[in-house]
């Protein structure tokens, strides 16, 4: 599994942001619909950012997915980080808020 923190850049207008937005939320809502993206979510403090967990085989699988999202590679930074889950909550879906 693999979290990826996304921060745009400031490179980009508000209005810019805006229009791209559109493109970004259907680019992680049909990966949230394969299985791919497991958790997806703006961060409540940071403007532009967001976190997503992914549940993909490997590291180039992730890669070939980011790809495709309308802010890689230059509007927007991907901090990607590899880890093993070793306890799930069962009440995990609670947690989610509107």
């Amino acid at each position: 599994m693999f979290i990826i923190n996304i921060t745009v850049k400031d490179v980009i207008s508000p209005e810019q942001h805006e229009s791209l937005f559109a493109r970004h939320a259907q680019w992680f809502k049909h990966h949230f619909s394969t299985g791919a993206f497991v958790v997806v979510g703006p961060y409540s403090d940071r403007a532009r950012s967001g976190v997503i967990i992914a549940n993909v085989e490997n590291r180039d699988e992730l890669l070939a997915i980011l790809g495709e999202d309308v802010y890689y590679p230059n509007l927007a930074t991907y901090e990607v980080s590899e880890f093993s889950p070793k306890m799930i909550a069962e009440n995990l879906h609670q947690l989610q808020k509107s």
